[in-house]
């Protein structure tokens, strides 16, 4: 059987959006590979409480793995635990994201199962019975199509690649306290960021601009369209509207709509009309 791990991630006792996602390609893989997702999720305790919701996007069993040593991320003591859990289980792959602290555990936690990683990955596949993974390379000027020598197949999705599936399972939700390693680094506190603005690893809608931005101050003009909008990579984004003063320009090969103009002229109008809208 191919079983699959996913790997939830959760932040100050709340599941996060990606990790969703993450359980979405579990499935899709474990489903192809004739196995079961189980979700791991690590915590403080009082996780467990919220994270059978893993079930409604396909995970058969979910484990929660609460402890008080494991309330904030700390690498050196959450990656002997999801390897443990990895190498009793027996799984054929598991999936991580590839967000800040995804890229912080998964190497991590290949290293000590000793197996490679494919990281950032924007595309999975297991039809043929074996794990494949095409993930951007040289800046994502061109994709890598790579196979696993070793099992388990380890890899990180890219936020917002994978679209959450609703795939309703058992979820069952089975709680345990691990053995936490006291050696290592010890974590005494964290910083929030500046702003108060999501992560963009969670936004639905990104804006973004180049150097036809002229100058930092300009950016407020994005801000504003941003603030309007109520905010990924352009390969997997749904809708890309691109606004440019040359109609010849790159960038509309792959935009679904494009607005030939001065974006000083077009970015203002467009963020007035979106307030307009969204305010009736």
């Amino acid at each position: 059987m191919g079983d699959v791990l996913a790997f939830a991630e959760q932040r100050d006792g709340s599941l996060r959006g990606v990790a969703n996602e993450v359980v979405t390609v579990a499935a899709a893989v474990a489903r192809e590979l004739g196995g079961s997702v189980t979700a791991l999720a690590v915590g403080a305790p009082g996780l467990a409480a919220e994270a059978g919701s893993l079930g409604a996007f396909g995970a058969e069993l979910v484990r929660v793995a609460e402890a008080t040593e494991l309330d904030g991320y700390n690498g050196d003591q959450h990656a002997p635990v999801v390897a443990q859990v990895i190498r009793e289980g027996g799984f054929s792959a598991a999936v991580f994201p590839a967000t800040a602290q995804g890229k912080d555990l998964a190497p991590r936690v290949a290293a000590l199962l000793d197996v490679p990683l494919a990281a950032d990955v924007t595309d999975l596949d297991a039809s043929g019975g074996a794990v494949t993974a095409v993930r951007p390379v040289y800046a994502g000027k061109a994709f890598a199509r790579v196979a696993f020598a070793a099992s388990p197949a380890m890899v990180s999705i890219r936020p917002n690649a994978f679209q959450p599936v609703e795939r309703a399972a058992a979820g069952a939700v089975e709680a345990f306290t691990p053995q936490v390693s006291s050696a290592g680094s010890r974590v005494v506190g964290f910083s929030a960021s500046g702003g108060g603005q999501m992560d963009v690893a969670e936004a639905s809608v990104v804006v973004s601009g180049g150097r036809g931005m002229k100058d930092p101050e300009n950016w407020a003009l994005l801000e504003e369209l941003r603030d309007a909008l109520g905010s990924a990579g352009m390969r997997t984004a749904g809708t890309i509207v691109a606004v440019n003063k040359d109609p010849d320009a790159p960038i509309f090969q792959v935009a679904d709509y494009g607005i030939v103009g001065d974006l000083f002229d077009v970015v203002p109008r467009l963020t007035e009309e979106i307030r307009r809208i969204t305010h009736d």
